[in-house]
């Protein structure tokens, strides 16, 4: 095999790059090895998920179709934290057919995609409380959006997280939220006032 052929092949993923895999979210290549399968030399990506205490072998031949990319650039990542300031759309169907959805999202690895199901399935103090299912989602979706933003920007995690809520504050709806008073404080500040 010649080196143009390997390097067409990776696609111009090498080893040490931090990539990004649908159905994990972002891991590191820690290596380039070559594995026979059935009597055919097979090259494959060592990826690291080291958060998940994982590690995954993808033949180089099929990162594409697998949809493993690298991450995304900066300005996707401010496009991705407007998504989430935006108002929440959620749709009127069943559950279990919204959930669907949300998994699909969360797992295409596109970070503008699972930027709207934090949206959506973000909720506020004064909101109701979430379901067991609608909770898992969001925490899916909000921990694969703070991996990435924290790689992209090379901050941590931490760092990442506060950069995300702070912009899901910034929805217009739920600004208004945060200004009123909570209407209950209201009533009580107008009783102690009348005693």
């Amino acid at each position: 095999m010649t080196t143009t052929k390997k390097t067409t092949q990776r696609q111009g993923f090498k080893t040490g790059e931090s990539i990004v895999y649908p159905a994990h979210g972002v891991g590191q290549i820690v290596a380039i090895e070559e594995q026979e399968v059935a009597g055919f030399k097979l090259e494959l990506f060592v990826i690291s998920f080291e958060k998940d205490k994982m590690t995954l072998r993808v033949p180089t031949a099929k990162a594409a179709s697998v949809g493993m990319r690298k991450l995304a650039e900066e300005s996707l990542v401010e496009r991705a934290l407007e998504t989430i300031a935006g108002r929440a759309r959620v749709k009127r169907t069943m559950w279990s057919r919204r959930a669907q959805e949300y998994e699909a999202k969360i797992n295409s690895g596109d970070l503008i995609a699972i930027a709207e199901v934090v949206r959506d399935l973000h909720r506020s103090e004064a909101q109701p409380e979430q379901s067991y299912s609608e909770r898992q989602l969001y925490e899916a979706a909000l921990d694969r959006m703070v991996r990435e933003v924290a790689a992209v920007n090379r901050v941590t995690e931490s760092e990442a997280q506060k950069a995300i809520e702070t912009q899901i504050l910034k929805s217009p709806k739920r600004a208004k939220a945060a200004a009123a008073p909570e209407p209950d404080q209201d009533l009580e500040d107008e009783q102690d006032e009348a005693a």
